[in-house]
């Protein structure tokens, strides 16, 4: 590491009612991973929106070599060399793979595109994120989630940026892609790219930056080069507190089966079969592409499936749509809060009594009395941080989207609550109050289907562990025998071990 390559001075940013940033001061260094932590709403993704040109301080400066920037949209700041991936991923979902990672940067040939040039080089940066399995002509929008952000991370290699801001990259990748992403991320710092990272995963941090910021409520309240600080002293500046307790889990499954999945095919999964205990918590374990939210889309009537059985307490059931599956006292936040968990321009209230709305109604007129007093409780016992319940959804944070979503289904007091990816990009305060509220909810007798690529986290909240592999349900694992060595052996595509052996 040397010179300075982005300085931030004096940056403020206030938003109606909400003081963003205060007076936010920062330098980062050619060559260096520079980590920003901070729980949801401290005004992390705020600062590299305002880097990024999205948008423009009230007070302050950017100084990019030495040189005073004002940056008016990420196009602007992309010419400047400063290029950011996002967390809300921003791929083209009807463009191929190549033509995503390279827009804007396409060669023609007498004003033809040129294709063949735009596949090489799609290939070579495939290669790079050792996902070359995939081809350039794909469409990206039939890519998962995982995939889109690999692809995302490929279009910011592609532009040979000075600076690349990641936020959140991780949050659908799998250990060994994530392990492929730091390989990247280590060639970047080789090549002089400064790597600002942020990351709710503090894990992460440690493999990976060579400092890290620490911001509460719109302020810096702390800068350590990595080797410096431990990760219970990140934690306490973050929250402001010691955290303890991080995991709670003393919930007990009862004996009785609840619900029974036999020979379930599907697109994406194939003779699957297993059942739920009352108040368990099962977790579903496996690598991106498994075919685990596919499953759980199928159970919850989102997506058909070709053949098998559902039991509910012993009864056969049919489940074609969702509302099939709400009227059976099932649940799903899914894995994608923002399209698929939340109506984001519509209010808190509105979001969470939403599915309910058939319960309070009399001669078809909603009780509005009613619908406020819900909306209240909600946030009350969810402890969710909003101005009012007028609040629109789009304009919280992560976390407190996240208790949205699991407030509705909680105001329909399920038997069954599906959880895909529950803590995806949420901080570790709100993670560790999800965790003692699945907890609670296990206690109280709600059975919980918990798919996660998080390992500490399956480890610890999960009864038992189901994995997954090419679609495949691969074991059902005892809590007292369940070990991250287990859940990656059976985690691995057949073909891979038997290349191995």
């Amino acid at each position: 590491m040397s010179d300075t390559v982005l300085e931030v001075k004096n940056i403020w940013k206030e938003f109606p009612g909400v003081i963003a940033l205060k007076g936010i001061n920062e330098t980062f260094l050619k060559g260096e991973v520079h980590a920003i932590v901070g729980e949801n709403g401290a005004g992390k993704s705020t600062l590299i929106k305002i880097i990024s040109g999205v948008f423009s301080p009230n007070k302050g400066d950017i100084f990019l070599k030495g040189k005073k920037v004002r940056f008016g949209s990420p196009i602007d700041a992309k010419s400047h060399g400063i290029v950011t991936i996002f967390q809300e991923l921003s791929v083209l979902p009807n463009l191929s793979v190549a033509e995503n990672i390279f827009i804007g940067q396409e060669k023609t040939n007498l004003g033809f595109l040129s294709y063949g040039d735009l596949y090489k080089r799609t290939k070579e940066i495939l290669e790079q994120l050792e996902i070359a399995d995939i081809s350039p002509s794909t469409i990206t929008g039939t890519l998962s989630v995982a995939y889109q952000q690999l692809i995302e991370i490929g279009r910011a290699v592609a532009t040979k940026a000075d600076v690349i801001i990641m936020d959140e990259p991780t949050s659908s990748l799998t250990e060994n892609e994530v392990k492929t992403l730091f390989k990247i991320i280590g060639k970047l710092k080789d090549n002089g790219v400064t790597v600002i990272y942020i990351s709710h995963k503090l894990d992460e941090i440690f493999q990976i930056a060579d400092r890290v910021t620490i911001m509460r409520d719109g302020e810096k309240v702390g800068i350590y080069n990595i080797d410096e600080v431990v990760e219970d002293r990140i934690i306490e500046l973050m929250v402001g507190r010691k955290l303890e307790n991080y995991y709670i889990k003393d919930s007990k499954p009862r004996n009785e089966v609840i619900l029974q999945v036999k020979g379930f095919n599907g697109e994406k999964f194939r003779n699957v079969s297993f059942d739920l205990r009352k108040g368990e918590i099962l977790g579903f374990s496996g690598l991106v592409g498994a075919g685990r939210t596919e499953l759980m889309m199928s159970l919850f009537g989102f997506l058909p499936y070709d053949k098998g059985e559902i039991y509910l307490k012993g009864k056969k059931i049919n489940i074609k749509s969702p509302l099939d599956a709400i009227n059976y006292n099932i649940g799903l936040v899914p894995e994608d809060r923002k399209l698929q968990g939340l109506i984001l321009i519509m209010t808190v209230r509105e979001n969470i009594t939403l599915p309910g709305l058939d319960r309070i109604k009399i001669a078809g007129f909603i009780k509005l009395a009613e619908e406020y007093r819900i909306a209240k409780q909600k946030v009350e016992e969810l402890s969710i941080k909003t101005p009012s319940i007028e609040q629109k959804a789009l304009n919280l944070s992560g976390g407190n989207q996240q208790k949205v979503v699991l407030a509705k289904w909680l105001n329909l007091r399920p038997e069954i609550l599906i959880l895909d990816e529950p803590t995806r990009g949420i901080d570790v305060g709100a993670k560790a109050e999800i965790y003692k509220l699945m907890n609670e909810m296990a206690k109280e007798g709600i059975s919980i289907i918990m798919v996660s690529s998080e390992l500490p986290e399956i480890l610890a909240m999960s009864d038992r562990v189901a994995v997954m592999a090419e679609g495949e349900l691969t074991a059902v694992l005892e809590r007292d025998e369940v070990s991250e060595e287990k859940i990656m052996h059976y985690a691995t595509p057949r073909s891979v071990l038997s290349k191995a052996s």
